[in-house]
């Protein structure tokens, strides 16, 4: 009987949306005495299709060396539609990307030192992976991942129930100390 009501309830689930992206990154020289480079997130696009993981080197912008890395995706489910709604609803939305300066895989381009690992659009899972101690890169979010986002987090997102807070609640628990008698007016 348990397993009866776990299929059923995993096929009410809603299906995770996957939008495909591919994302920029740029090495910009800098003059310091100490850092002769940065290297950044320079934007999220979006791509038609989804396709293996695989970085290919741009044409150089006035120093700036740029790569773009394709095989990624933004996924929604239902658990982070808060961190979607509080996104969309900002003065300027982004797209956060989850990064390391990694060693160069095999095979892989040896100059490109900064690897993308995570592409989301929630506030609080961005939030998360930076109280993780990772880095976390935000871009503008691009329109048409903008507009993807909207009849889903309409769809999904409902606030939670504000409550009353009572003074001394936590205290009151413990019986530390005793609640204060009602009053008839």
């Amino acid at each position: 009987m348990i397993p009866d009501a776990v299929n059923c309830s995993a096929s009410k689930a809603m299906p995770t949306l996957r939008f495909p992206v591919s994302i920029v990154i740029e090495r910009v020289p800098i003059a310091n005495r100490w850092v002769s480079e940065q290297w950044r997130i320079a934007a999220v696009e979006p791509e038609s299709i989804e396709s293996a993981p695989a970085c290919r080197r741009l044409e150089d912008l006035g120093g700036v060396a740029r790569w773009c890395c394709d095989g990624f995706a933004i996924e929604l489910t239902r658990s982070e539609s808060e961190g979607y709604f509080l996104n969309i609803t900002a003065p300027e939305p982004k797209t956060f990307v989850l990064c390391r300066s990694d060693e160069p895989e095999p095979g892989s381009d040896p100059e490109l030192k900064l690897r993308a690992h995570v592409v989301t659009v929630s506030y609080n899972e961005a939030a998360r992976f930076l109280d993780g101690g990772e880095r976390v890169d935000a871009v503008a979010l691009h329109p048409a991942i903008l507009e993807w986002m909207r009849p889903f987090v309409t769809e999904n997102y409902r606030p939670e129930p504000r409550r009353k807070a009572r003074r001394n609640e936590l205290y009151e628990r413990d019986g530390n100390v005793t609640p204060a008698p009602k009053r008839d007016r």
